[in-house]
């Protein structure tokens, strides 16, 4: 069988790619630059200990005491370890991506979930893109954007999109036929329905996909060091490559702990009921104005009509 060039094909396309938009790929290689470094200015500027204290009562908000003990600990062994400034930049990097991702993977899970078509063409590429291996992702990236912060974030938004997309169209997709049947017989809008109905009771699987977003971006992160992306990537990178077991251990032990904190600070946001002091204090206060009836069907229906 005769050798097929795919890669001689692939090679003139970024080519011709690199020469036909330079002033495209330079616009967005700027701004996620800026938008990088002042995150990180936000986030390492502040003395390490004013960003713990806020983290901590954030996690005593979100989630109760477990998780804020576990916040005060975690975050001032990171301090110990002297990878405060990388831990940060780590964060940075991880927000920009997995906001970047969101904003682009939950509209096209609610297209998907909205359009047969769409989710017929989504769902094979979301597949590829799951199991296509990580370190292929870099690949692109430092082709068009050499090396540094820029490839890294590319490369991490990139890989973290499918399940943003995946949890969007099943969490729309679930919403019970009946409700959406009654807001219909009630003449609401379809963008009513999905703004008023769909979209706050798929809610808790989008949360859940956004969830799934950060971890993916922050396994991505790590790998993105070998780009040139700083914080605990390259921390771990280096190591590896130097044989230094101990700031090995260190940074991994650093990654552990951030990834612990946003899962369960993301995983949070999406419980019914929360189990935070915000969610007692809530409770407090339903109860002391006294309890609220269910929606029925019809209620609901009417208030997508309504609106």
């Amino acid at each position: 069988m005769p050798r097929i060039e795919l890669g001689s094909y692939v090679e003139a396309f970024v080519l011709w790619l690199l020469s036909a938009i330079p002033a495209l790929l330079d616009g967005i290689s700027a701004l996620v630059t800026v938008v990088v470094e002042a995150l990180t200015t936000v986030l390492a500027g502040p003395p390490w200990w004013v960003w713990l204290v806020l983290l901590t009562l954030g996690a005593l908000l979100v989630r109760g005491w477990g998780l804020a003990v576990f916040t005060l600990l975690g975050f001032a062994l990171v301090d110990a370890f002297d990878l405060w400034q990388e831990t940060m930049e780590t964060l940075g990097v991880v927000l920009v991506a997995a906001t970047i991702a969101t904003a682009v993977g939950v509209p096209l899970g609610i297209w998907a979930a909205r359009s047969r078509a769409v989710g017929a063409v989504v769902r094979p590429l979301l597949d590829l893109m799951q199991t296509t291996p990580v370190f292929v992702y870099l690949i692109p990236a430092v082709f068009f954007f050499g090396i540094g912060v820029v490839p890294g974030v590319v490369a991490t938004t990139v890989f973290s999109i499918p399940p943003a997309v995946r949890l969007t169209e099943l969490g729309i997709r679930g919403v019970d036929p009946e409700i959406v049947e009654a807001a219909h017989a009630f003449g609401a809008h379809p963008r009513q329905i999905l703004r008023e109905i769909q979209l706050p009771m798929a809610l808790p699987s989008i949360m859940a996909g956004i969830n799934q977003v950060i971890m993916l971006a922050l396994s991505m992160v790590v790998v993105a060091g070998l780009a040139g992306a700083d914080g605990l990537g390259t921390v771990v990178v280096s190591a590896v490559t130097q044989l230094d077991i101990a700031a090995g251990v260190e940074g991994g032990l650093a990654v552990v702990i951030l990834a612990i904190f946003l899962d369960r600070f993301t995983a949070a946001l999406a419980e019914r009921p929360g189990r935070g002091l915000l969610a007692t204090l809530r409770g407090r206060r339903g109860r002391t104005s006294g309890s609220a009836r269910p929606a029925t069907t019809t209620e609901v229906a009417g208030a997508g009509a309504r609106a």
